[in-house]
């Protein structure tokens, strides 16, 4: 009933600020990339059997928690478990605009400042501290929040994709009048711009210190968005995409610190619409740095995972406020492993459709609401181009009609408001 509220809130009333939670993506998302070099030409003249990788696809019921474990288990000097089990990056401890009290609590415990980040578009400081060898985190943790109660400390907890594609590394549909004109965010793995759906797209990337890490998740989110070619069509084909990568090949990439450093930079660059196909726990500082971007007219849409239907919420599409996306798969029922809970918004396809992989062959199937999410994010992009607190109201409630039309105006924890965008599906069969 709380997230109804919030909705009808946010249609109809002044925009504010909202607490909200991030969830972990899945690291079919978050996988160290496969570092393949530009598409050989002979791919895109090759029969058409062959543009379609059909490997058959994991199940994503235990996908996130098990490549988690896996990551940590590689990685035990640079990621810990907190508290609840989430994953974090070992011995850092965030905070959100420390104060003084704040400050001086955690030099008396022997933290040090290892880095600073300020975020002007934000109004706000990112302090990130490192916890001295041999002392816990978890119970620094609860001694800066009792010492500064207003201040928000907690642990740079990692994001996964929730997603997934063929393990081995369709006809086009016309896109929208006016879709070159298209400003869309993603925030996620890097995208692999030599392939062929991005020919003539401009694409501005973020993170990496400008070094191209191009993965098979960020990539295939980004042509749901915005690709086009002979073979595909994303949702605002030819839009500009503003990607911003936050894993670079890095084991504790997918943090909550460059998530946010993402957010800000999406922010600087005035874009209205900004895609996060990536689920976590909740963590105070994300959810800050969340509140600010809606307070400023920003839409943020999420994928609201594929742990299962009696998951604990993901963040941060469980934040209130932001787009929460299930998916569906052709028939319009929805995906079994699909999160529930009123922060689902919409639902849109995410299963029984291709998207673009770097590598050949150079389409691959994908499943998980990380690939409903994206074209739930191009459609609200074609009316919000930059960030505004009514205009984004005006396209949500435009969505919402058209989903509720579906829907017989119904809401569900299902599927929101209704499933849109179903027109939008690649399906495999296209590409034989």
């Amino acid at each position: 009933m709380m997230r109804r509220f919030l909705l009808v809130f946010l249609l109809l009333g002044p925009c504010v600020p909202a607490q909200a939670q991030l969830g972990l993506p899945s690291l079919p998302s978050l996988p160290l990339p496969n570092r393949i070099g530009p598409l050989d030409l002979g791919d895109l003249r090759q029969a058409p059997g062959r543009l379609l990788d059909r490997t058959p696809l994991p199940d994503l019921g235990r996908l996130r928690v098990d490549q988690l474990a896996g990551l940590l288990a590689r990685h035990p000097d640079r990621l810990e478990r907190d508290p609840f089990g989430n994953v974090a990056v070992r011995g850092e401890i965030l905070a959100w605009y420390p104060s003084q009290a704040g400050l001086e609590a955690a030099a008396a415990a022997g933290l040090t400042v290892s880095r600073e980040q300020d975020f002007p578009e934000l109004g706000q400081r990112l302090v990130v501290f490192r916890v001295p060898q041999g002392q816990a985190a978890a119970a620094l943790v609860e001694a800066l929040r009792s010492a500064d109660p207003e201040g928000v400390y907690d642990f740079n907890h990692l994001f996964t994709g929730s997603g997934a594609q063929g393990d081995s590394d369709a006809p086009a549909v016309p896109g929208p009048a006016g879709a070159a004109a298209v400003r869309v965010g993603l925030v996620d793995s890097g995208v692999d711009r030599s392939h062929a759906v991005f020919d003539g797209i401009d694409i501005r990337q973020w993170g990496c210190g400008g070094a191209q890490r191009p993965a098979p998740h960020g990539t295939a989110v980004a042509a749901l968005m915005v690709g086009r070619s002979a073979h595909f069509s994303g949702s605002a084909p030819g839009g500009v995409l503003y990607a911003a990568d936050v894993y670079c090949d890095d084991p504790a990439g997918g943090s909550v610190e460059r998530i946010m450093g993402a957010l800000g930079w999406l922010a600087r660059e005035q874009v209205g619409v900004v895609n996060i196909s990536l689920v976590g726990p909740r963590n105070a500082a994300l959810a800050r740095a969340v509140e600010a971007m809606l307070a400023r007219g920003h839409l943020l849409v999420a994928a609201v995972g594929n742990d299962g239907p009696a998951a604990p919420p993901l963040y941060p599409a469980s934040y209130p406020g932001v787009v929460g996306v299930s998916g569906v798969d052709r028939r319009g029922q929805v995906l079994p492993e699909a999160g529930r809970g009123p922060h689902v918004m919409f639902a849109a396809p995410g299963s029984q459709m291709v998207s673009a992989v770097p590598g050949s062959p150079p389409y691959r199937q994908v499943r998980g609401t990380s690939y409903a999410a994206p074209i739930v994010a191009a459609l609200l992009a074609r009316q919000l181009q930059r960030p505004e607190r009514e205009a984004a109201r005006r396209a949500l409630a435009a969505l919402v009609r058209e989903a509720a039309s579906a829907s017989n105006g119904s809401i569900s924890n299902a599927i929101g408001h209704g499933v849109v965008g179903a027109g939008l599906r690649i399906d495999p069969s296209r590409l034989r």
